[in-house]
């Protein structure tokens, strides 16, 4: 079983993977990182989410990143453009070289034995498993899941073939899921965090004082 190695993996090349690995590149430039990605383009949500009208319900001075600050006047910006945001932030910071995509991770677990990470995956072109272990794993993933939308099952509702569906009515809906959870991700994610600002300093005060696996 062939077996890689990083000292960091980051899960999602979305906004906040992206920025993840931009602040992990710049102050632990000795680590070895890599992004996994089960799409095949930089983006994350704002790459799944094309309807027309999507656009960001948070401001993008606060919603962008703190290195890169959004210089747009469009202040709410569409999605298109935040696609394109965080894609030439990955470009100009050279972590687009890091990300694997098509690859969707699939189980993760901590080995106390050998002190890291291992996470099994599989290659979505190939439906090959792919096998990856690290000392830090930072999942960027999100909330929403890529593969099935949520659909409540009200009793005596009938449900439109996924083809004839009203999009206006599901992007009411995702507009309110996202300003539902707006207010539990929207500092991490300007930051390019997955976690909280302690546990992200603290991670990142870690990687600096490891000098031993460089």
């Amino acid at each position: 079983m062939t077996n890689e190695h990083f000292d960091v993996l980051i899960i999602g090349a979305g906004l906040s993977g992206i920025g993840t690995a931009v602040h992990i590149s710049q102050e632990c430039p000795g680590k070895r990182l890599a992004i996994l990605e089960r799409r095949q383009r930089v983006g994350g949500t704002w790459d799944l989410f094309s309807y027309p009208g999507i656009r960001s319900d948070s401001d993008m001075f606060s919603f962008g990143y703190d290195f890169r600050p959004w210089n747009d006047l469009n202040t709410l910006a569409d999605g298109q453009s935040i696609r394109s945001y965080i894609s030439e932030t990955a470009s100009e910071y050279g972590v687009d070289k890091l990300i694997r995509f098509g690859i969707e991770t699939e189980q993760a677990q901590w080995c106390s034995e050998q002190q890291h990470w291992i996470v099994s995956a599989r290659d979505l072109d190939t439906g090959l498993a792919r096998h990856f272990s690290c000392d830090f794993l930072i999942s960027c993933t999100g909330y929403y899941d890529h593969k099935t939308g949520y659909l409540p099952d009200f009793p005596g509702a009938m449900h439109s073939p996924p083809a004839l569906a009203g999009r206006s009515r599901l992007s009411e809906q995702e507009g309110r899921c996202h300003r539902q959870r707006r207010h539990c991700c929207h500092s991490r994610a300007r930051h390019g965090r997955s976690g909280s600002p302690r546990h992200d300093a603290a991670a990142l005060s870690i990687l600096r004082d490891d000098r031993t696996g460089t």
